[in-house]
Order: structure tokens, then C-alpha cells, then sequence
């Protein structure tokens, strides 16, 4: 029952009464952002989601667009603004999420939306993350977020999906602010973001 009706019903109460309540920190963030990135304080790229339906996920610009010398983009190191770098510690990055969240695209908590050329890359078992709404937070966010392996965070993916419940969710909510407020597992050792995921890793 939870699952199928009164999630969906709890992600968007809350996902509109979040909205409503940090509107105030939505305006600033997307202010300085538009400032520091020319312009561009958000971010759209394509995620698959439910089931494996592609839509645009939203999150805060944290990196500008300079490019070297022949016209390729910098490392991501190098193009994380100073507000970016804050706004993505903090994990405010994440907050413009909670449009996806009232559209449906996406759930409060759950396996967070990777890349759509990530697809052909899970075997018949990683796959399986794809059978709930992805998440703005999840249960690999909460063990380990960017710090642990792919294999790792699958694991804890389909773990969750055979364990979806009022009381586990709850759980990453609320063990997502201890995460957030200590900046643990934010990105891995020597690098900006995560590395991507090759299907062996």
C-alpha cells in the first residue's frame, strides 16, 4: 500500500511544502549562480527514470563552460565555481530536484537517476533500480554516496527496491541530514565527481 499509493501521495506534499519553505535559499542560490555561470543557474541533462522512461532531471549549475585552447571543455575540478563548489558540498545542488519530484519524474527517496548510456551497461540485477521512481537521496547516498564503488551502490540499489517502507524511508531522510550537515562521501578521493561507470567498476 505504501509503495503504490501513499509515497507518491508523501512526495508531493512534502515536495511542494519544500518548495514553498526554501524558496527563499532557491532565489539566492539561483541569483549568485546566474552570476557566476554567464547566465546559466541550471542545469537539464536526460536520466532514465521509472521503469527506464528518459526525462530532464534539474539540478543547480555548479560548473561554468571554459574550454582550453583547442576548444574542449576543462576537467570538472577546474570548472567548479567557488558558489558551485559550496552549493554542491551542501548538497543544495539537489533542491531544484523537487520540481521532478511534483512532475513524478522522480520520488523523495531512491536510487538516484545515472546516465542514459549507463543503460546497456547493468546486468539483468543492477537493472532492477530502475523498478521504483529514482530519488533525490537514496540508500547508497546514506552508505557511502560517491565514495563507494558502482558495484557497491547497485547493491545498495536493489536493496532498497526489495525494501521499500514507510520506516526505511524515514530512515534515509532523516540520516541524509547527518550525511549533508557532515559532508561525508561528497565526491572520491582526488577528483570533483564521481568517475563514470564503464560496467566493470
Amino acid at each position: 500500500m505504501y509503495k503504490s499509493i501513499f509515497k507518491r501521495l508523501f512526495d508531493f506534499i512534502f515536495a511542494f511544502i519544500g518548495i514553498l519553505i526554501l524558496s527563499p535559499i532557491f532565489i539566492i542560490i539561483t541569483i549568485g549562480l546566474y552570476l557566476a555561470n554567464n547566465g546559466k543557474p541550471f542545469f537539464f541533462q536526460k536520466r532514465p527514470g521509472l521503469n527506464e522512461k528518459i526525462f530532464s532531471i534539474i539540478k543547480f549549475k555548479t560548473m561554468n563552460d571554459k574550454k582550453d585552447a583547442n576548444g574542449n571543455l576543462l576537467s570538472d575540478a577546474e570548472r567548479l565555481t567557488a558558489i558551485g563548489a559550496f552549493v554542491r558540498k551542501t548538497s543544495l545542488d539537489e533542491l531544484p530536484q523537487l520540481i521532478n519530484v511534483l512532475k513524478g519524474d522522480m520520488s523523495l527517496i531512491g536510487p538516484r537517476p545515472l546516465l542514459p548510456q549507463y543503460l546497456p551497461l547493468y546486468n539483468n540485477n543492477q537493472k532492477r533500480r530502475h523498478n521504483v521512481r529514482p530519488g533525490i537521496t537514496g540508500w547508497a547516498q546514506v552508505n557511502g554516496r560517491n565514495a563507494i564503488s558502482w558495484s557497491k551502490k547497485f547493491e545498495l540499489d536493489v536493496w532498497y527496491v526489495d525494501h521499500v517502507s514507510f520506516m526505511t524511508d524515514m530512515k534515509v531522510f532523516f540520516t541524509t541530514f547527518k550525511k549533508v550537515f557532515k559532508s561525508e562521501g561528497v565526491s572520491q578521493e582526488g577528483q570533483a565527481t564521481a568517475e563514470a561507470f564503464n560496467g566493470n567498476n
